[in-house]
């Protein structure tokens, strides 16, 4: 776990953002450092493992809350909306995080070969899935963190590592949430449909009749399992996606308010203002105006002696780590 802390150190810190988000050259593979703690930042995930190597990182998913702390590893089962905290990072400590993508097809041809893990029911599943890390999984992400050093290599070498991660992924303490993801017919495959509908879609009305026949459901079980899984109901989930790409468009792009509202699905701005105060703490403007002052407090923040932006997971940045 050294070699792999050491890895990301040296890597993170010169590609970050202001957040402290680094993308890299490896497809679906994503670092976070940060030497000051930060709150509620806000993203929508698409499947993945992340591992927290130092410090510590409150999720929260709908009602559902995790803590992971240094040296676990948590699995977001499905496409989520997730509020994340940095509670624990400083200058002498800094928080240290590396995530990888999940890839369906892999995990689906693997579970297979695999046989049944004897999975939970789906609606058992939690969508946070905090475990111990393996030495066997840090090892496949190190070698990943490696190919960053020859970038030549990553076509050839990376897909025969993510295979091996993924199959270490289901033989481990995440095997039963995985198995579930994997299966086709199982609560999270079928709701799998459903989600990439919302997502596809988030901006149009989507009759819950037409979520629940992708889903191969009735109307009562799509509901159920659906909150099951995600914590939200499909109306709040599709609200929840439509505020955080309003607030992407505000933050990076300029757009004003009413313009973000429009474009994102509102048809009305007071609407709009009230949902985004709530989720934010703070209306459309003030909000923007605080994100961009936060660059000087963060600098100011690193300086002193004292001491969600917001993206899909399909963007160029990703969800956070």
């Amino acid at each position: 776990m050294n070699d792999l802390i050491a890895a990301v150190q040296a890597y993170a810190p010169r590609h970050a953002n202001s957040d402290g988000l680094a993308s890299t050259p490896v497809p679906g593979l994503r670092m976070m450092y940060r030497e000051t703690p930060v709150a509620n930042m806000h993203s929508v995930y698409r499947p993945m493992v992340c591992l927290v190597l130092q410090g510590a990182k409150h999720m929260t998913v709908g009602r559902e809350e995790r803590v992971v702390s240094s040296g676990q590893a948590v699995i977001v089962s499905a496409d989520m909306p997730v509020v994340g905290r940095i509670a624990h990072a400083s200058p002498s400590e800094p928080y240290v995080a590396i995530s990888v993508e999940l890839e369906m097809s892999i995990l689906r041809e693997l579970a297979a070969h695999m046989g049944a893990l004897t999975p939970r029911n789906s609606y058992e599943v939690c969508c946070l899935c905090p475990e111990d890390t393996e030495a066997a999984v840090a090892d496949c992400l190190l070698r990943l963190v490696r190919l960053l050093e020859r970038p030549e290599a990553i076509p050839m070498l990376r897909p025969g590592i993510m295979r091996e991660l993924h199959y270490w992924l289901l033989s481990g303490p995440h095997g039963c949430a995985l198995q579930s993801m994997a299966d086709p017919d199982g609560h999270a495959g079928r709701l799998a449909e459903a989600i990439a509908i919302l997502r596809a879609e988030y901006r149009s009305r989507i009759p819950v009749e037409r979520l629940a026949s992708a889903a191969a459901m009735s109307l009562s079980a799509f509901h159920k399992h659906f909150k099951a899984m995600t914590s939200l109901s499909p109306g709040q989930y599709q609200k929840r996606l439509r505020l955080v790409e309003a607030r992407r468009l505000m933050h990076d792009e300029g757009f004003s308010a009413s313009h973000a509202a429009f474009e994102v699905g509102y048809e009305s701005v007071s609407q709009f203002t009230r949902e985004y105060g709530r989720l934010f703490q703070a209306p459309p403007k003030q909000d923007v105006l605080r994100w961009r002052r936060r660059p000087i407090l963060i600098e100011a923040e690193q300086t002193s002696p004292e001491s969600h932006s917001l993206r899909f997971a399909s963007s160029s940045n990703g969800a956070r780590v």
